[in-house]
């Protein structure tokens, strides 16, 4: 390996302190849990685009996916093409419309701030479950980064993986601790275009060590045919493939990359982010494939098994650049693992102190608390999910896939149904948001036939099921003045309006 080779050493030292430094320079910017929080709606788009797409494929686009190709072939693209389409109609259809709704419905910073608004619910009982899922899920989803880091740390530099494992945490602890939203926001711009650059680059550069693209498909096929067949998805039954595109119902769900949403400066810089998104996430996704099915070839006739396959794009780099190129481009796996990471932990705190701490604990805390117990959640969560990291044998894939699951089928439902059906009730989302949880977590531990299916489909099917059936049951039906919002948000967005400060009513203060 590279142990001995300072130039590896110092381009991640580099690295590592250029984003810590981004966390010091919003240290001094933070003033209130909003900035903290939601940076107070100021991003552009290319950093809108940027830091939800590298928030959203973490370690998992440079790890995860390489491996699962690595092992299974084109059965992969169907995986993209799933994730492809989600991220689309996510920033087609929701972007827009979620940005505008939090804002109309009290200004919310938070994912369960919006269903308590948006359904007026007194009884705080949607934000406080919203909330402990979030907390539960993201512990999985940060974890998987934890995992991802270490196995980088432990690959690169050979240290134990234990101590890799509290090296990758400390990072990412010190820079989300110290800058909140914007400093994850800016890592992650920076970060992404790292990611994309790596991600292409690696598999071409591969394959023209192979011999070309004729030399490369000609030794795959001599290892296995099915390697290049995309339709051996179905060799066990249509549940693989439905499984696969499965993925992208996930993104309705994810509060890491809603938060985006929300966070934009202005409803109309949307659609170029959706472009910039797109382009971003349709290349990293075709090549990270890529990077798995070449690495097969590639490493000829030496196989990678199990979760070893994760290792194929750190193996294909340290056997084939400079150090210093190979320095940057490992670089791009810890950028891949930091720009999610830093996001769920972000996320997590504000659930626990916005909607948890604050409702619960001290209705009355300020400001300058709030910030200081959001600091100190991202430590406490960050432990916990150190502990769920240690064991060696997770897999990225494996802990990455769960939390997904569990994010879309209980909030992905809830989200589509308060920003497109206006009948929808209080009950009917948390009844919707409850059932889509648990039915992930209890279809988790089946096994074999019908239950091989991903789990999210099976969550996000029953969730949405429950939702209708509670709020047309529902005698009560949502009040007046929850009608009128919608009807009003849904004019904003068709006519393509924007709303002004003075159009925002405070309706927090009902809740109180």
């Amino acid at each position: 390996m590279v142990l001995d080779n300072i130039s590896i050493v110092f381009v991640f030292a580099a690295y590592l302190l250029f984003m810590i430094a981004i966390g010091a320079l919003y240290y001094r910017r933070t003033e209130n849990l909003s900035d903290y929080i939601l940076g107070g709606r100021k991003l552009n788009s290319w950093v809108t685009a940027l830091s939800a797409q590298a928030s959203d494929m973490s370690g998992w686009l440079l790890l995860g996916l390489p491996g699962y190709a690595y092992l299974s072939g084109m059965e992969s693209i169907w995986l993209g093409i799933g994730l492809a389409a989600g991220t689309y109609l996510n920033w087609k259809f929701i972007a827009k419309r979620l940005r505008q709704y939090t804002q109309v419905a009290g200004d919310c910073i938070t994912i369960p701030v919006y269903f308590e608004n948006r359904f007026r619910d007194k009884s705080h009982a949607l934000r406080i479950i919203a909330s402990v899922l979030i907390l539960v899920f993201f512990l999985l989803y940060t974890s998987s980064g934890l995992v991802a880091g270490a196995k980088l740390f432990n690959t690169v530099f050979e240290i134990p993986y234990q101590q890799a494992l509290l090296l990758g945490a400390f990072v990412i602890i010190s820079y989300t601790f110290l800058g909140g939203f914007m400093a994850v926001c800016w890592t992650d711009f920076f970060q992404g275009i790292l990611m994309f650059c790596a991600i292409a680059f690696v598999p071409l550069a591969a394959m023209k060590g192979i011999g070309g693209y004729d030399s490369t498909v000609s030794l795959i096929e001599s290892i296995d045919p099915q390697l290049l067949n995309p339709w051996t998805a179905l060799a066990g039954g249509a549940i693989p493939l439905i499984s696969n595109l499965a993925w992208g119902l996930g993104y309705f769900g994810m509060p890491h990359i809603l938060v985006r949403f929300m966070a934009i400066e202005s409803p109309e810089k949307i659609k170029q982010a959706r472009i910039i998104a797109m382009v971003w996430v349709i290349i990293s996704l075709f090549f990270a494939v890529g990077v798995g099915i070449i690495g097969r070839a590639y490493l000829y006739p030496d196989f990678l098994e199990g979760a070893g396959s994760e290792t194929i794009f750190m193996v294909m780099v340290n056997s084939t650049f400079t150090p210093i190129i190979a320095g940057i481009l490992l670089a791009a796996i810890l950028a891949a693992i930091m720009s999610t990471a830093d996001s769920q932990l972000l996320v997590s705190a504000s659930a626990f102190t916005e909607d948890i701490y604050r409702i619960a604990m001290k209705k009355n805390a300020s400001e300058k608390e709030l910030v200081w117990m959001g600091r100190i959640a991202v430590i406490v969560i960050s432990s916990i999910a150190y502990l769920i990291a240690r064991d060696p044998n997770n897999s990225v894939m494996g802990l990455v896939s769960y939390a997904w699951a569990g994010f879309g089928a209980a909030f992905g439902p809830v989200i589509l149904f308060s920003l497109f059906w206006k009948k929808t009730t209080r009950n009917g989302a948390l009844g919707g948001m409850v059932i889509g949880g648990i039915t992930v977590i209890i279809w988790k531990q089946l096994t074999g036939g019908i239950f091989d299916l991903y789990e999210i489909v099976p969550g996000f099917i029953l969730s949405c099921i429950t939702i209708y059936t509670l709020s047309i049951t529902d005698k009560n039906g949502p009040a007046e003045e929850i009608l009128k919002e919608f009807d009003r948000v849904n004019h904003i967005v068709l006519n393509r309006k924007t709303i002004r400060k003075g159009d925002i009513r405070p309706l927090e203060t009902k809740f109180e």
